[in-house]
């Protein structure tokens, strides 16, 4: 019997959110976007309005004002979309406890188990439809599907508030015909590298041959042809499980480029004290670290070194972060981001690979007073909120930036 798999989208969820507080932006076009000052400045989220004018996610906002003068910009606010994220998916908790977040607007949900009470999967989706509208206020689309590849696709095929059900015996018709870049993993390089192949569709992917898809893509192309062909079995995790944490990552673009070693320091000690805290909240330690830099030309460069121990402290993520970036980068040129990610984790109750020394103990009690330390900013910030405490040398800055506001942040798994 295959499963029954939902993937639930929220229909422009950031421009959804912002009309529940002002129902004015439902009657004119309207967009989400970043802050222009911080060269933020695209466009995160659409209403069906500002859909009309063809205006796109990630476009810079100078481009979707030509296209609509008259279009309603709005600042994010990320704390209402993470509530009202909580709040949809606590309505699926109520079909399922296999609900998987995939973003903070779409959810995977396996109710393979749950049809003897709620009905099929149509029935299912359909009721979830109607419930986060009627008790949130924003409409979802759902794709509904034997795996979580195709319930994905579904959710997209149409949209807004829609249902559509991709069956095996629905594959070819619905699917095949899809572009290439529809296909979840696909991003524009790898469309374009397709296209050159004459891969140009869902179906061209599924009767590609596999090993020529792995010549071209790597590993990547074994996974696309599995998807394409259907054969994804991966399982829709339990509500709060996690898959081990393999890296924690922070970037920044700053408001300016970085000139000089001075604001270089800057940057880097706001992102080494976020990669820390995010560290120190999984309990976890990192014993590699990486540096990204990026120039104004877009030129990018990435570096990294093992440390001597496993670290989650700012002062030795920071430290080794400098050190990297004196070694690689000369400071006199402008910098427009800066990343740091901390590496090959572990548990920060692991041994962890430090040769002691009787003749260098005030290595190890400097690196046992940052954690004691770092441990004591977490309680603060926890307590009174992220801006509660800073390092003194991030305050007052022209950069853009302040403790814990940074804009990008990953973890990977």
């Amino acid at each position: 019997m295959d499963r029954v798999i939902l993937h639930s989208d929220c229909n422009g969820f950031y421009a959804s959110v912002e009309t529940v507080y002002r129902p004015e932006l439902a009657a004119v076009p309207m967009a989400v976007c970043g802050d222009p000052e911080s060269r933020h400045g695209i466009i995160l989220a659409k209403n069906e309005l500002a859909k009309r004018y063809k205006i796109q996610t990630a476009e810079p906002v100078s481009s979707a004002l030509r296209k609509c003068p008259e279009l309603v910009l709005v600042r994010a606010h990320h704390d209402r979309y993470r509530e009202f994220s909580r709040r949809v998916n606590r309505i699926y908790l109520e079909y399922t406890d296999q609900v998987e977040p995939f973003s903070v607007d779409e959810s995977w949900l396996d109710v393979t188990g749950s049809l003897h009470l709620f009905g099929d999967g149509k029935k299912i989706a359909d009721e979830l439809r109607r419930r986060v509208r009627e008790e949130i206020g924003i409409t979802i689309s759902v794709g509904v599907s034997f795996n979580k590849i195709f319930a994905k696709l579904g959710s997209d095929y149409k949209k807004p508030d829609a249902t559509t059900v991709i069956r095996r015996q629905d594959v070819e018709r619905i699917l095949y015909p899809l572009p290439v870049e529809a296909m979840l993993l696909v991003g524009g390089s790898a469309a374009d590298r397709l296209r050159k192949m004459r891969v140009c569709t869902i179906g061209d992917l599924a009767r590609c041959p596999r090993t020529r898809l792995e010549k071209l893509l790597g590993k990547l192309g074994g996974t696309l042809s599995d998807y394409a062909r259907g054969l994804d079995q991966s399982p829709v995790r339990k509500w709060g499980e996690h898959e081990e944490i393999k890296s924690v990552g922070n970037s920044i673009t700053f408001r300016r480029d970085l000139q000089g070693m001075e604001d270089i320091r800057l940057g880097i000690t706001t992102l080494a004290d976020r990669v820390a805290e995010r560290l120190r909240r999984h309990q976890l330690k990192c014993t590699a670290v990486q540096i990204t830099v990026k120039n104004p030309a877009l030129r990018v460069i990435t570096r990294q070194k093992v440390l001597d121990a496993p670290a989650n402290s700012m002062e030795e993520i920071r430290d080794a972060a400098l050190e990297l970036i004196r070694k690689n980068w000369d400071p006199q040129s402008p910098v427009r981001l800066l990343g740091i990610t901390g590496l090959s984790l572990c548990h920060e109750d692991e041994g962890g690979g430090e040769q002691l020394s009787f003749f260098a103990p005030e290595k190890t009690e400097n690196r046992e007073k940052a954690e004691h330390l770092g441990q004591a900013i977490d309680k603060i910030r926890e307590k009174l909120g992220d801006h509660a405490i800073s390092y003194a040398s991030v305050l007052n800055n022209d950069l853009g930036i302040s403790t814990l506001k940074i804009d990008g942040e990953k973890e990977t798994d």
